[in-house]
């Protein structure tokens, strides 16, 4: 069967850069590598072509032949592969993948050690909490090292043997042709031994699930959505593997009084009709537990806030501290006795344009804009 064009076994342009050459050969190479598709020998097929594609045009002196004679400049010796093409290959996917597949082989050889999972805790706290900071005590089921085998997997007193298919590599190459494909082995899994005798707690991984407690130091100041990291304290690593991380994800629960913004502070407090226009004052709670009197002016309209400096959330990892904002809504009287409504109609009676300046110039500034309209 005639080969495939190789720029278009690569899905690439004739006058492709390096750049454009390499990303399109690692999205194949993932792609049809064995090692992710075991039971598909089409893929493996793909794999070999992409190969011999990305060997060839990586070198600018066979791409030019090739761009020149195509698959002839190869033909009966003309400039083809280097017979110690394996290697030539590993030192490709060691440029190109580092830690997938074969780079990370150096790390973890014979050993089979894994780094752990990274765990994830969500965590609730009130404002108040938020403000003072804490120290909070939490459970989190995890993976631990076993006790009975120290996270060997092997029955205590009994070892691992060499595993028989990769002779304790870790991994097993197969030869066809030019082509010298290296994968995982499939019996030891690239750890070089098997465990013929596991451990009766864990049955050989090394690991057993149990509740710990943790103690997480909460910072005041914290704010809605942080993650904080425990370094170490996630599921153990297989095999003497290093654990993963905790990570806690903070959320804070809404308040009955006040919204946060940033480090200030806001609260709505609604206050009657005569308190508003004679002026007066109210006591209100702050985020510290105490209370304290915010005077009112007379006249006072809906929306006018008052600061009160100082009384907002600390800010993280500094010694500045947020505002509180106090935000009046007049509250217009319901259920009138019949003395009230008397009282009412007679102030309106008296009202002057003086009283309402807000109202009454809205209403003179549309009869402009309607005689403005009409003339």
């Amino acid at each position: 069967m005639d080969k495939r064009d190789y720029y278009e076994v690569l899905g690439v342009r004739r006058d492709c850069d390096d750049k454009a050459l390499k990303s399109a050969f690692r999205k194949l190479a993932m792609k049809y590598h064995p090692d992710r598709n075991a039971d598909d020998g089409d893929a493996e097929v793909r794999f070999k072509e992409v190969n011999e594609a990305y060997e060839t045009l990586r070198d600018p002196q066979r791409r030019a032949a090739y761009d020149r004679f195509g698959h002839a400049a190869f033909e009966n010796g003309g400039g083809g592969f280097n017979p110690d093409f394996a290697s030539s290959m590993s030192n490709i996917f060691d440029d190109i993948f580092g830690d997938f597949m074969g780079g990370g082989r150096q790390r973890s050889g014979r050993s089979g050690r894994e780094r752990g999972a990274d765990l994830r805790y969500d965590m609730e706290i009130t404002l108040e909490e938020a403000f003072a900071g804490k120290t909070a005590e939490i459970e989190v089921p995890t993976k631990v090292v076993c006790s009975t085998c120290s996270g060997g997997g092997a029955r205590p007193g009994t070892t691992p043997s060499t595993c028989s298919t990769c002779d304790g590599h870790g991994r097993v190459r197969a030869a066809q042709g030019f082509f010298s494909i290296e994968r995982t082995c499939p019996t030891c899994h690239g750890r070089g031994s098997v465990i013929t005798d596991p451990c009766d707690v864990c049955h050989g991984s090394g690991r057993t699930t149990e509740e710990r407690q943790l103690s997480v130091n909460i910072p005041a100041g914290i704010e809605d959505g942080t993650r904080i990291r425990l370094a170490a304290e996630g599921e153990a690593g297989l095999r003497g593997g290093v654990a993963g991380d905790l990570y806690i994800f903070l959320s804070i629960s809404p308040h009955e009084f006040f919204q946060r913004d940033g480090a200030d502070i806001f609260c709505r407090v609604p206050i009657s009709i005569t308190t508003a226009a004679l002026g007066g004052d109210f006591q209100v709670p702050t985020i510290d537990s105490g209370l304290t009197k915010v005077k009112v002016p007379a006249g006072t309209q809906t929306g006018r806030q008052f600061r009160l400096k100082g009384k907002g959330m600390p800010v993280l990892r500094s010694s500045r501290v947020g505002d509180m904002y106090i935000q009046v809504a007049v509250e217009t009287p319901q259920n009138l006795t019949r003395r009230q409504r008397e009282l009412l109609e007679e102030f309106e009676k008296e009202a002057s344009a003086n009283n309402h300046p807000e109202s009454s110039g809205f209403f003179t500034r549309v009869k402009d804009f309607l005689e403005g309209l009409g003339g």
